[in-house]
């Protein structure tokens, strides 16, 4: 019987036991951390959420028992559902000592450096060649590619509520400078380039300077940031109010160009790092 069957079947059930959880939910762990179920894939282009997912690790904080954590001579508390990962050198992941946790439910592939100190939430997926810098989040769910340099402190939202809520999703070959924030389900799609400090959500329009026009969340959709697009922060002034007389702007991120083989240049010092 399929990981997904067997949720099914759970689900089914609205007097389930703790007992009968426990032994599924650590067999759905498992299948999340080797990458055989995942909370977001992409089929024909597009992004779809495997809602059961989302629902089946909520089901782990629902059943879970607050219990001492020991790490060394350090305590947490946490659910006893929601431990956290632990590596062999056959993993091939560079998780340098530092502070860095990877939750429980995470899949982490080889070829993954990660500095410390991060966290990586349940059911996020990083994929192959990434680089988790120092005092970065990748969020519940959220999705990085392949060879995507996170820079420190940058924080990349997850979503477990509402279960259909598509999280961040980084495509392969992203960079993403330093203090940046991306969230509220925004797409970066592959290759581009985010700049330092740069802020993207749901609500944030950003202006398309190559092509003259803005590329705001559409209706039922999210923001999507296009392949190759190079961003920066910037501002525009605000269009009515008290504001306009003072001359006050708003944020608003720029796409100040497309990458081309100067700016992957630039940004390719990294691999002397791997």
């Amino acid at each position: 019987m399929s990981i997904l069957e067997k949720y099914n079947e759970l689900k089914t059930n609205s007097d389930i036991s703790r007992e009968e959880v426990l032994p599924f939910y650590e067999e759905f762990l498992a299948a999340l951390e080797d990458g055989s179920v995942k909370v977001v894939e992409n089929t024909d282009g597009n992004w779809i959420v495997n809602t059961w997912v989302k629902e089946a690790i909520l089901i782990g904080f629902k059943h879970g028992k607050l219990s001492e954590v020991n790490i060394g001579e350090w305590s947490f508390y946490d659910k006893d559902t929601l431990s956290y990962r632990y590596f062999n050198v056959s993993d091939n992941v560079r998780l340098v000592p530092g502070g860095s946790i990877i939750r429980s439910g995470a899949y982490v592939a080889g070829g993954t450096i990660i500095m410390p100190p991060s966290y990586i939430n349940i059911g996020a997926y990083v994929d192959e060649g990434s680089m988790i810098d120092s005092h970065a989040l990748v969020g519940s769910c959220a999705r990085i590619g392949k060879n995507v340099h996170l820079s420190a402190a940058s924080q990349i939202g997850g979503v477990l509520e509402p279960v259909g809520a598509l999280p961040v999703i980084i495509e392969n070959d992203v960079f993403i400078g330093g203090n940046c924030g991306i969230y509220e389900g925004t797409i970066i799609k592959k290759n581009a380039v985010i700049g330092t400090g740069v802020i993207l959500n749901a609500s944030t329009p950003v202006y398309d300077n190559v092509n003259g026009n803005f590329i705001r969340k559409e209706e039922g959709k999210t923001l999507v940031i296009p392949e190759n697009a190079v961003v920066v922060a910037g501002s525009r002034p605000v269009s009515s109010g008290k504001g306009v007389a003072e001359n006050i702007h708003l944020y608003c991120p720029v796409i100040i160009k497309y990458r081309d083989e100067k700016t992957g240049k630039s940004i390719s010092l990294e691999d002397l790092l791997r």
